[in-house]
């Protein structure tokens, strides 16, 4: 017989704090608790599995569970010396969720659940407080249709300001029993009316109907949209616990509060927190009340001249502070408490690790590792890397007012602010005027990149995670919010029209990269700060990894700031993006429009020096550690112009007929440009490109070499290798063209060829490709594409929904698919290795910054990951901490 309840209680638990996939985390919790010997008032839990089973089986119960839940409610009643139901010796209890993972105030709660016409005047008698008695009821009928029946909590919370203004009262606490007695009878007959049956009066009836809501309240909305936002599977269920009441509304010498061992937003070593006297717990978070500091410290550092839970009941407390450490040192983590004192005497109803800023994880890590409590080690494993993009960019303010007019996909985190401009060249221009403006797009394209740089944000209402915008602004690190499809951008007008508010361009808007929120007007900001506890982190992450860490880079700013955040080379410089600036637009477009080869190496001539210089720059900014140079990658056409506008503007600009520009666009045009003439393609087709290149590589890598005295070992990366004779025919120019600066110049050349793994073909034949290529670099954003058949930019209408439906778990773009793509990844290194032992491994794809698929990386044995520049932290702490969880 499956077992679908455990009781703990007076000292014993048949479950412990290891069992939270089966009993949640707060049941597990309370069973350790029990264990440990802490005032837990009994209960019992029901599984997990019993979730699952409800709503496998058409929301019904197993069938051995109602014995089993009475006979634990038996035993509940035993420990506490009351029974369930019975007037004479009433035993009430509160029905509580709680999932493996902790998410407070997703799911519900149901408290003082037994009470009924009959049973309130018992707890009355009981009590000796008759005004404590009704208004338990009360709570409980409000409680138990919310939950249960489907009543809004608004029902009954207007019935209650009429008997307020009625009575002219201003708090809850004003009401006597009879005042409260007054509004229980017109709770009960609003129930009849909405519902056209009266409350329940049967205390089974109720508890049953408190255990199906809950199950119930984990496909709750919010639930829902949590478990999405914070990676939980649906599968997982939640646990119900049932607990015999304690009660923090007998009168004065009762009270009820939360608090955390450490502060929670700065990581202090003291303890925070707040409680009400006379209250239910709801009362703390529900705000209708203002609650009180739990220290004399805190209460004379927020200025309140109420008095603290030290100084009101002394003896609570101080059994409350001894806990508090107690459970720290056993959890050997920050705890989150909830607790309740009834007529002085203090219950725990509720322990699990807090939930807390990154700010906070740092320094409670490294104080516990200074502490003795945790191992450095285990420091590094507490931080969760995602969380670091809170200390590297601007936040919005948690207290300031948002006046959100859209949403879209959190594409690139950090807040910002500006003016709406609809076109690169506005935000250029706007920048140089000392204006800080958005760029609104309804899509990014290459190039947009001086418009984006010139941004201080960009929002687009197409595009996925890995989008042309929310790509090149993570590189940036420049604020994103992309696919924001309730948006409507007007170019022609100059419009953006959001929620009904018409925008127009100079009007100011919020963009928060972190939520995917676009809001209406300026908001407040948080600058970021990076502490010293950060460092510490960073220092214990780096003697812990095996894989360098490296960034996607190609400006000196990115390089620079790459550097300063740790990365130990650049895996990935994307030559093309050096194209778009000034003169070298110019000469890139005379390049494509030349008739011959001729004409192309005469245009090809004037980018020669700038792309040296471009080299010599970034050779220097890494001193020495390894530069990856990706050859030119997008298709011709992308340097092309798109409007009649700019056709015009071009051709007066490179003096040739516009027509003859339009002609040759249409020459270029292609159905399915990522599939198309690109990659080592285009070096096939017009070699003398290539050699442009590596020539600017090659002299480049002597110069940085001469000013810097540290050697430079360029490593020359081939894009959209597929065949190991098209990778050969490129690399044989790229060895042309070192021979030819090697003579010319006198100085030897190291260097290594290699590709990119991004096609499924190169992945199966990379056994080949291998005894070319000197190293491989997986190009992941491109391998999910062509291994799925999905294109990234069109992807986010319809990947969201395979997530809701549970056709995939993650959006393959944003954290890399083990099964599919990793597979290939795994099966191209382990073909590489076998014929080249010695060949460097890499990932430069948007999956370098992803935690999960840094761990991925890791199993697979690769010899470096790379990203954008403010992820560098986030990538060396995944790595180290993939190190540590590999051992």
């Amino acid at each position: 017989m499956t077992k679908w309840v455990y009781t703990f209680g007076d000292g014993a638990a048949e479950g412990r704090s290891g069992d939270r996939n089966l009993l949640g985390g707060k049941g597990a919790n309370l069973a350790e608790m029990c264990s440990l010997g802490l005032p837990v008032p009994p209960g019992f839990t029901i599984t997990t599995e019993a979730c699952n089973f409800f709503y496998a089986n058409g929301n019904s119960h197993p069938g051995e569970l109602k014995a089993q839940v009475k006979a634990a409610l038996a035993e509940v009643g035993k420990i506490a010396g009351k029974r369930f139901g019975d007037p004479e010796n009433l035993l009430l209890v509160s029905v509580r969720s709680g999932a493996r993972a902790s998410m407070p105030g997703m799911m519900d709660t149901v408290l003082n659940l037994g009470l009924n016409d009959v049973t309130v005047e018992a707890l009355a008698k009981e009590s000796g407080d008759a005004r404590f008695a009704y208004d338990s009821f009360r709570r409980f009928i409000q409680m138990y249709c919310n939950v249960v029946l489907g009543l809004d909590h608004e029902n009954f919370e207007e019935i209650l300001e009429d008997e307020k203004a009625r009575l002219g009262y201003e708090l809850d606490t004003e009401f006597s029993a009879k005042d409260w007695q007054g509004v229980i009878a017109l709770y009960k007959a609003k129930v009849e009316e909405e519902l056209g049956k009266p409350f329940p009066q049967d205390p089974d009836e109720q508890l049953w109907g408190a255990i199906g809501g809950v199950f119930s309240s984990w496909m709750n909305a919010r639930a829902i949209t949590y478990r999405r936002l914070h990676d939980i599977p649906q599968n997982w269920g939640t646990a119900v616990n049932v607990q015999a009441m304690v009660f923090g509304n007998m009168g004065e010498t009762s009270a009820t509060g939360v608090a955390f061992t450490r502060n929670p937003s700065t990581g202090e070593k003291a303890l925070y927190g707040e409680f009400l006297v006379n209250a239910q717990g709801e009362d703390v978070v529900a705000g209708i009340r203002t609650p009180q500091n739990i220290t004399e410290k805190a209460r004379i550092a927020a200025g309140s001249d109420r008095p603290s839970l030290q100084k009101l009941m002394p003896a609570a407390f101080s059994d409350f502070t001894k806990i508090c450490e107690r459970l720290e040192k056993h959890y050997r983590d920050m705890q989150d408490l909830e607790f309740t004192i009834e007529r002085g005497k203090l219950w725990m109803l509720q322990t699990r690790s807090g939930k807390r800023t990154a700010k906070a994880a740092l320094k409670v890590a490294v104080d516990m590792a200074n502490e003795g409590l945790i191992s450095q080690k285990e420091a590094v494993a507490r931080i969760d890397p995602a969380s670091l993009d809170q200390l590297l960019h601007p936040t919005i303010d948690p207290k300031a007012e948002r006046n959100v007019i859209g949403m879209g996909l959190p594409a690139s985190p950090g807040a910002a602010t500006g003016e709406i401009v609809f076109s690169s060249a506005e935000a250029e221009d706007a920048k140089k005027a000392g204006r800080k403006v958005i760029l609104v797009r309804v899509e990014t394209s290459p190039e947009d990149i001086h418009g984006m740089h010139a941004a201080e944000g960009i929002l687009t209402t197409r595009g996925g995670m890995t989008s042309h915008a929310a790509v090149v602004a993570r590189g940036m690190g420049k604020p994103c919010v992309s696919g924001a499809g309730t948006l409507r951008v007007d170019y022609r007008q100059g419009t953006l029209v959001a929620m009904g508010n018409t925008l127009k361009k100079g009007e100011i808007v919020t963009i928060d990269g972190g939520t995917g929120q676009v809001l209406k007007g300026s908001v407040a900001m948080l600058q970021p700060e990076l502490s010293g506890d950060f460092a510490a982190i960073m220092e214990w992450a780096d003697k812990a990894r095996r894989m360098k860490v490296r960034t996607n880079a190609e400006t000196p700013a990115d390089a620079r700031m790459a550097r300063s955040f740790g990365a130990e080379g650049i895996g990935l410089c994307r030559t093309e993006h050096m194209f778009f600036d000034g003169d070298r637009i110019v000469a890139m477009r005379e390049m494509i429009l030349a008739d011959n080869e001729k004409g192309r190496r005469a245009a090809l001539d004037k980018l020669l020096p700038m792309q040296r210089s471009d080299f010599v720059e970034l050779f220097e900014i890494m001193a020495g550690l390894p530069v990856t140079i990706r050859l030119l990658d997008p298709p011709l056409h992308e340097f092309l112009p798109k409007t009649e506008k700019e056709f015009e503007e071009v051709a007066a600009v490179l003096k040739v007929p516009a027509e003859k520009l339009r002609q040759r666009t249409e020459a270029l045009h292609e159905f399915n440009p990522m599939l198309g003439h690109r990659g080592c393609r285009l070096a096939i087709s017009y070699p003398e490109i290539a050699e442009m290149q590596a020539r600017a590589i090659f002299q480049a890598a002597v110069e940085a070499a001469e000013k810097t005295g540290n050697p430079v070992v360029p490593e020359v990366m081939v894009p959209l290798v597929g065949l190991k004779t098209e990778l050969d025919f490129v690399k044989a120019r790229i060895d042309a063209v070192a021979q030819a600066v090697m003579q010319e110049t006198g100085k030897t050349i190291d260097y290594l060829s290699g590709t990119m793994i991004e096609l499924p073909r190169a992945a199966i034949r990379a056994g080949v490709i291998a005894e070319s290529a000197e190293f491989f670099s997986f190009g992941t954003n491109d391998l999910t594409q062509t291994t799925f058949g999905i294109s990234r930019d069109d992807a986010s209408m319809f990947l969201e929904s395979y997530r809701q439906k549970g056709i995939v778990e993650q959006d393959p773009f944003v954290s890399i698919d083990v099964d599919g793509v990793g597979a290939l990844v795994q099966m191209a290194a382990e073909k590489g290795r076998a014929t080249r032992p010695g060949i460097k491994l890499g990932i430069c794809g948007e999956h370098g910054g992803d935690p999960a698929s840094i761990h991925f990386c890791e199993t697979v044995g690769l010899d470096y990951v790379s990203c954008s520049p403010f992820r560098v932290p986030i990538a060396r702490l995944a790595a180290a901490q993939a190190a540590v969880g590999k051992k």
